[in-house]
């Protein structure tokens, strides 16, 4: 797994104009993963960027790393036990991301840019490569594990 292939491709679908930062990371390892699931996923991560639609609150990115961690571990099934791995691997992209950042809070995260500025776009695009890339290495390291 090329790891910073994902992280360029990524940070590319932002940079371009493409997507935003969850709809980036979800459909970089939607194709990454060749996982059996419609575009139409990518649909679901819309609403996310810019902290949850605009208001500010957790990053996009990080949003768009956890429903595509759902994607590969989640439950389709009720009371699928499924759910706890899933839990487990979004708490942890949590952690890095909060490790690295000490917020997960898009408003704390842009307070030293101006929205739109070309240095806040920056920040986000390696905020979305970074979240590809690590998800890309958990669910790696998961497959790697059940062989």
């Amino acid at each position: 797994m090329d790891l910073e292939k994902i992280k360029r491709t990524a940070e590319n679908y932002y940079r371009s104009g493409d997507f935003y930062c969850s709809e980036a990371v979800v459909k970089t390892i939607k194709d990454a993963f060749q996982l059996p699931v419609p575009d139409a996923v990518i649909c679901a991560a819309s609403g996310f960027p810019v902290g949850m639609g605009g208001a500010g609150c957790t990053c996009g990115a990080l949003a768009g790393g956890i429903m595509a961690l759902g994607l590969v571990f989640g439950r389709t099934m009720p009371k699928d036990t499924k759910v706890d791995k899933a839990m487990k691997l979004s708490r942890e992209l949590h952690d890095v991301f909060m490790k690295n950042h000490k917020s997960t809070c898009c408003r704390k995260l842009t307070r030293y840019v101006l929205m739109g500025s070309p240095s806040q776009v920056e920040q986000c695009i390696a905020f979305t490569g970074k979240i590809a890339q690590e998800v890309a290495r958990i669910i790696d390291r998961e497959h790697n594990k059940s062989k």
